[in-house]
């Protein structure tokens, strides 16, 4: 009796060395909803991620409306979401993705890096943060991250989360309360979508408010920053770093 050789396992989905994790071949892979405005990092993100046979790119989309659609037809496993988006905003397309979709975890991935904008992107529901300047470094981490339901933080995001973090511990208690010059959350967004140049329809329309309501919160926005004119509140936007220059 001849005895032949258990063959040996071949490399491809769901196999890695036994440095690394072992994936079943049957597990389905992570299907991923891609979400930008600019087809050329659309096609960049498809290009790394389908370079991967546990990932799968579901669909994609170039405004934060088409995100929403199609986050709720194709029930991704992960939603990469700009924060820059025409017709609806990333912030307000995550949350609404998030308030439909429990099983769907958001990560976004963005220029814009700072304090306020981060934990915005928090209260929205996303669960990951990656800046598009070392996406490539912290992309696939993230992704696994999320799709395990913990949250990822890219190092320069941490960083400033962190030093935000002591800077509001080491305040005392009246510091951290709203002042003259401090915004909402709204308001923040109201200023980031005004200062892209959107008009008071289009920021109505981005955020699923009235004509008058983004009227109102313009109006508010330049009496307690005590502003004059939109070239002013364009100066303040690129100041606190709401906006890129």
């Amino acid at each position: 009796m001849v005895f032949l050789p258990s063959p040996r396992p071949r490399r491809g989905f769901g196999y890695r060395s036994s440095a690394g994790t072992v994936r079943s071949f049957l597990m389905k892979p992570i299907r991923i909803l891609i979400a930008d405005d600019h087809s050329i990092v659309r096609r960049g993100l498809r290009s790394l991620l389908e370079s991967k046979p546990e990932y799968r790119v579901c669909g994609e989309a170039s405004t934060g409306a088409e995100a929403i659609l199609k986050a709720k037809r194709l029930k991704p496993d992960v939603v990469v979401m700009d924060i820059s988006m025409p017709e609806v905003n990333g912030l307000e397309a995550t949350r609404q993705i998030r308030r439909e979709l429990q099983n769907t975890a958001v990560l976004i991935l963005t220029m814009h890096a700072s304090e306020q904008l981060m934990r915005e992107v928090l209260n929205a529901g996303a669960r990951g943060y990656v800046l598009k300047t070392d996406f490539d470094r912290n992309l696939i981490l993230a992704i696994d991250a999320l799709h395990q339901g913990k949250t990822y933080f890219s190092a320069k995001v941490s960083e400033i989360m962190l030093e935000d973090y002591i800077k509001r511990s080491a305040d005392p208690p009246e510091a951290t309360k709203p002042t003259k010059g401090s915004l909402t959350a709204r308001q923040t967004e109201v200023v980031r979508l005004l200062a892209e140049g959107k008009t008071n329809k289009e920021v109505a329309s981005a955020l699923g408010i009235s004509v008058k309501t983004a009227e109102t919160h313009r109006t508010n926005i330049m009496g307690r920053l005590e502003l004059h004119s939109f070239s002013d509140l364009v100066r303040y936007a690129v100041k606190e770093k709401i906006v890129e220059p």
